[in-house]
């Protein structure tokens, strides 16, 4: 576990490593599974050393809105504030590609917090940039027409996946973004006969 904290924690104080190696442990999770659900408890904060989690937040009929990923060397800042909080979450943690965590209690995270710089400035980090994420999506949903939402959704998962093919279907896309498919597939028609998109059956090519 050491080695891993290492590669995709760098700023961690050694003394810190040698704390999250004793009271830490790895779990892996596949493709598909939810780790973190609305109303749920948290007793444990994670740290993302291999795979992709999706933040999202979900309503009454089960449509999904995307937040963000997570992504190896980050952790989740709504785990971090509900566990200190005692609080539950009110966001979902879907794992999208096969998952390496480490998962920490909540008593080592709040001790280490005063006895750790590192890990103090670290989750500092975590809730900044994952508020300035927040903020983004909120302006794209308040100042923003739908087609230009689209383009904005597409280049988050281009930077979240470091690639310009996005594995999206219509239907996921119209669910996170709520609205209809057949309004995402008219736009994306758009977008393909203006040259930014090219649609195949199972990705959508970015060229933007």
């Amino acid at each position: 576990m050491k080695e891993l904290i290492k590669s995709h924690f760098p700023n961690f104080h050694h003394q810190l490593v040698d704390e999250i190696q004793q009271n830490a442990s790895i779990q892996t999770v596949a493709a598909g599974e939810v780790i973190m659900r609305s109303g749920q408890y948290i007793k444990q904060t994670v740290l993302v050393v291999k795979g992709k989690i999706k933040i999202y937040r979900e309503d009454e009929d089960g449509n999904e809105f995307f937040m963000y990923y997570l992504q190896p060397g980050q952790a989740c800042a709504i785990s971090m504030i509900c566990a200190t909080k005692q609080e539950t979450s009110a966001l979902m943690a879907k794992v999208v590609e096969d998952a390496e965590l480490i998962m920490i209690p909540l008593t080592q995270m709040e001790k280490w917090m005063s006895q750790h710089r590192s890990w103090y400035e670290f989750v500092i980090e975590t809730y900044r940039s994952r508020f300035e994420e927040v903020l983004v999506v909120i302006d794209s949903i308040a100042f923003k027409a739908m087609d230009e939402r689209l383009v904005f959704y597409l280049k988050r998962h281009r930077d979240a996946c470091g690639c310009n093919d996005v594995k999206l279907s219509h239907q996921e896309i119209a669910s996170e973004l709520n609205t209809s498919r057949e309004v995402i597939s008219r736009l994306l028609k758009k977008l393909e006969q203006s040259g930014k998109v090219k649609l195949h059956r199972s990705h959508i090519e970015l060229n933007f």
